[in-house]
């Protein structure tokens, strides 16, 4: 599965959540400013991986290498982008490639990586 990434300005960063399963979580949302209607994407860090927003400042640009990740809960399916690297935006160019457009990444081989948001809730829900 390949993986992605996107530059842009923070928007927002919210609250770290933790669950009582042990999971936790940290959302942000970077607004891409390459095209014509920029977009507001919401990209989330999970577990150990909440970390690397704890000196991300709202306004600063940021390229962010992520996932894609999927799963179905009750007949209804999610999608989520799954950020793993977050880095501070250097000069200008392209605001947003899909995967083989651009540099390799960097990062885990997706086998060792553990799918997040498989771990249901006390209450049987999922964590989102």
């Amino acid at each position: 599965m390949p993986s992605y990434d996107l530059t842009g300005t923070v928007k927002l960063v919210m609250d770290q959540q933790s669950f009582d399963s042990g999971f936790t979580k940290r959302e942000f949302v970077v607004t891409t400013d390459d095209d014509r209607y920029p977009q507001e994407i919401k990209f989330e860090c999970v577990k150990d991986k909440v970390s690397l927003l704890d000196n991300v400042q709202t306004g600063s640009r940021v390229n962010v290498t992520f996932d894609l990740r999927g799963n179905e809960y009750n007949e209804r399916y999610y999608v989520n982008l799954t950020a793993w690297k977050v880095e501070q935006a250097s000069g200008a160019g392209p605001s947003s490639r899909g995967a083989g457009g651009g540099l390799p990444v960097d990062g885990p081989p997706l086998d060792q990586m553990e799918p997040p948001g498989d771990e249901l809730l006390d209450d049987g829900t999922m964590p989102f």
